[in-house]
């Protein structure tokens, strides 16, 4: 008796010890099935949940990714807008008023932008460079969880992003004050 109560914790305790290998090879798995991906347009849904207004704010539109860094949010209600953020240049458009600005000047969003394009992109080095990085789930269904190292700075307390294989679909990014987006996505055809 003694001796199989000896190996059942001598099994269990390598079990415990390969579980963090076994996750490791997870998310490689992921990011390799997220980087067969080098382009895609997608529709989308974002609920912005601000302490200070009643209900959500809400916005739809259209998403663009081409690998490596080109993403493209085009917001078509409730007002036409769109963000485009090529390389470290993000470019602002709201009717005929265009701003280009450095992500690097800009801490709310950069987190944000590193967090999708680093998904999409398959990259892991990059999102553990900014990020703690946890993965829940599988390749088939699976979840990140991503806190940036540098929270102070962003105001972003963690960002969420779930999706299904080489596909994602929503992102929740919850701030530091306690307010909260939502990004549904859904793909669209080519």
């Amino acid at each position: 008796m003694r001796e199989r109560k000896g190996w059942r914790l001598a099994i269990g305790a390598l079990a415990f010890g390969l579980l963090p290998a076994l996750a490791a090879d997870d998310l490689d798995a992921l990011m390799t099935a997220l980087a067969q991906t080098p382009h895609g347009r997608a529709s989308f849904i974002e609920r912005q949940h601000l302490a200070v207004l009643d209900r959500p704010l809400e916005s739809s539109g259209e998403l663009l990714y081409v690998a490596p860094d080109h993403l493209e949010k085009r917001t078509l209600k409730p007002k036409p807008s769109s963000l485009i953020v090529v390389g470290d240049a993000l470019t602002v458009q709201r009717g005929t008023r265009k701003h280009v600005m450095q992500l690097r000047d800009l801490p709310q969003a950069a987190p944000f932008i590193d967090s999708i394009r680093a998904t999409l992109a398959g990259d892991r080095a990059t999102l553990q460079r900014h990020f703690q990085v946890k993965m829940k789930g599988t390749v088939e269904d699976w979840t990140l969880e991503l806190t940036p190292l540098a929270a102070q700075s962003s105001g972003v307390a963690q960002i969420s992003l779930h999706g299904k294989r080489g596909e994602l679909q929503s992102v929740d990014i919850r701030q530091s004050d306690q307010d909260r987006s939502q990004l549904l996505i859904t793909p669209l055809s080519p």
